[in-house]
């Protein structure tokens, strides 16, 4: 049990988007200055973890979410919408910076996934956010790679190992079906494809 809680925090999806930024930059094919490395790295790890983690405390302390979990449909909303905002202005400011322009592929994309889990939600309808910000990363680094003619082929293995013990930890929690991790996953690739084909 410890294993599986350990793995659901360390591939939390507020977690995956830096962790993105920094296999991103393992693989850039261009020289980028560690000053402006560093600065976007913090940038998108405030922005997409620090942000998020501070708006959950203050949600549970006024009551709108239950746990830090917010399993239910209806306590994931707020949080959703949070992020829906924060992966837009991201992919916006990212996509006009020269060095950094694909990773506004990769906010862009997630979003497009947010976006759709958000509507689902009209329909309680439920997926994992876990597996479908790690399908996400991964949809990014196929295009990418396929793009660019950029060796991705070991971060994707990776990728997919990783969803694999995730999507395996989720289920060995309770904390989803498989419908629910089928999904998230599909979910996160198709977001990947929406904005590849929009930018």
């Amino acid at each position: 049990m410890k294993f599986h809680k350990l793995i659901s925090v360390i591939l939390h999806p507020i977690v995956i988007p830096t962790i993105g930024v920094l296999l991103f930059l393992s693989i850039i094919p261009h020289e980028v200055k560690k000053e402006r490395q560093y600065l976007l790295i913090s940038i998108v790890f405030f922005s997409t973890y620090i942000i998020p983690l501070i708006s959950l405390i203050i949600l549970k302390s006024l009551g709108f979410i239950n746990s830090f979990q917010a399993e239910s449909i209806k306590e994931r909303k707020i949080p959703l919408f949070i992020m829906l905002l924060i992966f837009y202005l991201l992919g916006r400011n990212l996509i006009n910076i020269p060095d950094f322009k694909e990773l506004g592929m990769l906010f862009f994309g997630t979003n497009f996934s947010l976006a759709l889990v958000y509507l689902l939600f009209s329909a309680q309808i439920k997926s994992s956010l876990h597996i479908m910000s790690l399908s996400s990363t991964l949809g990014f680094f196929l295009i990418y790679g396929n793009l660019y003619s950029i060796p991705t082929l070991p971060i994707t293995i990776v990728i997919i190992i990783l969803t694999g013990i995730l999507a395996s930890s989720r289920l060995h929690l309770k904390a989803h079906n498989h419908k629910e991790i089928y999904l998230g996953f599909f979910i996160g690739l198709i977001g990947q494809f929406i904005a590849s084909s929009m930018l």
